[in-house]
């Protein structure tokens, strides 16, 4: 397994991050992204085939994105230009492709990254194309968000997305030896309070040696506990953005553990997204449609339980409302499960854009003036309660269109007792009709 960093200090008067001096120097030393970089991962393929394609990495924070492309371009001998979305508009943009131009002209072919590829907007990505497509530049953008939601459907045809994932704690241990190897010193800390400093950086690559730079700097006669280090460092705030990528698959995390009837991980993702910041009337909402989709009428008690947790959260307020949704949580995690009035509504949903603008059968339509009499409105209306069992079986679907079976309740719950009652009448309803 090839070394993160590559080990031989580099010796420079001018004072450098930490960071920058232990970045690799050829693609061999990256660890933590074989699924990239291995033999016949898809790079690995590409450089040994001669053939590099346009690229965009997807990835967290402090994964090596902004490495491997610097790297790419001193293994294919192509110029690196390094832009940022976020400080580039149109003029820099142009006078970046005349530059590419004029390289190429000359021979020298140039690969473009793009930090933050996904703040260019739509007319920006499309910017692009032409110089992609002629061979100005090789494109490697690098994007913290999802890309199929951020990028240009043209530009992802013309790229390959490839995904770096973050770094587990075997990876930053690594990164922390090869630090200390650096640094010609032993980081004070004893073993727990290690591996706490490893999970401060949460999977960050450069977060981790930012803070291995203070902790190597403090002057201590002793090895720190983990209250030692916690009480010097700030822990590193989780990666979590309320409109992005992170959000939606917190919340997926969240919907899925409740529907697995796990109320642990349900509570686990709940307080992922409260930590993260995010909004607790979104959580009430979100809640609340759970309990509606996923257990409906197997609990009925579940959706009240929803409503009442959001309206103590909206007259308690943070920190101490949360514990109202929390407790729905846990509720609705532990309560049968039925998505049944969900696949009932969809399929009348369904039905319903199929039978168009059939109207109702006449014999259940009110006839309040007399000329409605005439039209037969309201002929043949059987009263349910003039019936011996309070049940007529008439047919209330469009005349000529079949009756559908749309809700079948579940043998879970309060829905096992539902169950019931609709056979019975469905019974009923055969009975009267025959």
């Amino acid at each position: 397994m090839a070394d993160l960093f590559d080990s031989s200090p580099v010796k420079n008067n001018a004072p450098r991050p930490l960071a920058d001096r232990l970045r690799p120097r050829k693609l061999a030393d990256v660890i933590g992204q074989a699924q990239v970089l291995g033999p016949e991962a898809p790079l690995g393929v590409m450089l040994a085939s001669g053939s590099l394609s346009s690229l965009v990495f997807w990835g967290p924070p402090g994964v090596g994105k902004t490495t491997i492309a610097r790297l790419l371009a001193d293994e294919t001998d192509l110029h690196f230009v390094q832009i940022s979305a976020i400080f580039t508009g149109v003029p820099e943009l142009r006078k970046v492709f005349e530059a590419a131009k004029h390289r190429r002209s000359n021979g020298q072919g140039t690969l473009l990254f793009v930090d933050e590829i996904h703040r260019f907007n739509r007319a920006q990505q499309d910017g692009f194309l032409p110089h992609m497509e002629d061979g100005t530049i090789l494109l490697v953008g690098a994007t913290t968000e999802n890309p199929s939601f951020e990028l240009n459907a043209a530009l992802l045809s013309r790229s390959q997305v490839l995904v770096l994932e973050r770094l587990d704690l075997a990876y930053l241990e690594l990164m922390a030896q090869r630090a200390e190897q650096e640094l010609e010193r032993t980081l004070p800390l004893d073993g727990l309070a290690r591996e706490a400093l490893l999970e401060m950086a949460d999977g960050d690559g450069r977060a981790l040696l930012n803070l291995i730079e203070q902790v190597a700097a403090w002057k201590v006669d002793k090895k720190l506990d983990v209250d030692a280090l916690t009480s010097r460092l700030m822990r590193r705030a989780a990666k979590y953005d309320k409109s992005g990528d992170e959000h939606y698959n917190l919340i997926s995390a969240l919907h899925k553990s409740v529907r697995g009837s796990d109320p642990d991980a349900a509570l686990y993702w709940f307080a992922r997204m409260l930590e993260g910041g995010e909004d607790p009337r979104f959580l009430a909402r979100r809640i609340t449609r759970m309990a509606v989709e996923d257990i409906g009428l197997a609990d009925p008690n579940a959706q009240t339980q929803c409503l009442h947790a959001w309206e103590t959260y909206e007259r308690l307020g943070s920190p101490e409302g949360e514990l109202a949704l929390a407790q729905a949580v846990v509720y609705l995690a532990l309560a049968p499960k039925s998505n049944a009035i969900y696949v009932a509504y969809k399929a009348a949903r369904n039905s319903a854009r199929k039978t168009g603008s059939q109207p109702p059968p006449k014999h259940i339509l009110n006839a309040p003036t007399s000329m409605m009499k005439d039209q037969g409105y309201g002929d043949g209306y059987a009263y349910d309660h003039d019936a011996q069992d309070g049940f007529s079986g008439q047919s209330y679907f469009p005349e000529g269109m079949k009756h559908p079976v749309l809700y079948q309740p579940v043998e879970r719950g309060f829905e096992r007792e539902l169950k019931k009652r609709v056979g019975y009448f469905a019974k009923l309803r055969s009975k009267r009709n025959s």
